[in-house]
């Protein structure tokens, strides 16, 4: 009798571990909370279409001014070629590009900088561009 409890014992311990093995891991994965919901990441991806969006419209912004169509044209710079190389940036260099060219619209609307200064800032933009986009 004592030969048929651990014989008993044993399978009921491995019928346990095969069932537990056999539950699948999405089963329980789906009961916990997510780390990230759906909506969150929705939203995210939403506010990063926003400021790219908004990115592209800065540097475009600067880029199609009359000053700045003189600067890229003095420096011999296709500003055709400058605009399709901004739109192939990635979101940091666009959002770091954007940032200086929005402080270098607002320093000349202050009056902190010059016609000269701005072209110069222009340039070096439209010229950063180009090496980027090459480099990539």
């Amino acid at each position: 009798m004592q030969l048929n409890s651990k014989h008993l014992v044993r399978a009921v311990s491995a019928a346990a571990l095969v069932s537990l093995c056999a539950l699948p891991q999405c089963l329980s994965a789906q009961s916990t909370d997510h780390v990230v919901s759906s909506n969150d990441l929705q939203k995210a991806t939403v506010d990063a279409s926003q400021a790219r969006a908004q990115n592209l419209a800065a540097l475009n912004n600067l880029l199609t001014s009359q000053k700045a169509q003189k600067a890229l044209e003095a420096a011999n710079m296709d500003p055709a070629q400058v605009k399709t190389a901004v739109s192939s940036l990635n979101d940091q260099e666009l959002a770091q590009l954007a940032a200086k060219a929005t402080k270098a619209q607002n320093d000349f609307a202050a009056g902190y900088i010059s016609d000269r200064d701005l072209l110069i800032i222009l340039v070096a933009i439209a010229a950063l561009v180009l090496i980027i986009v090459a480099v990539h």
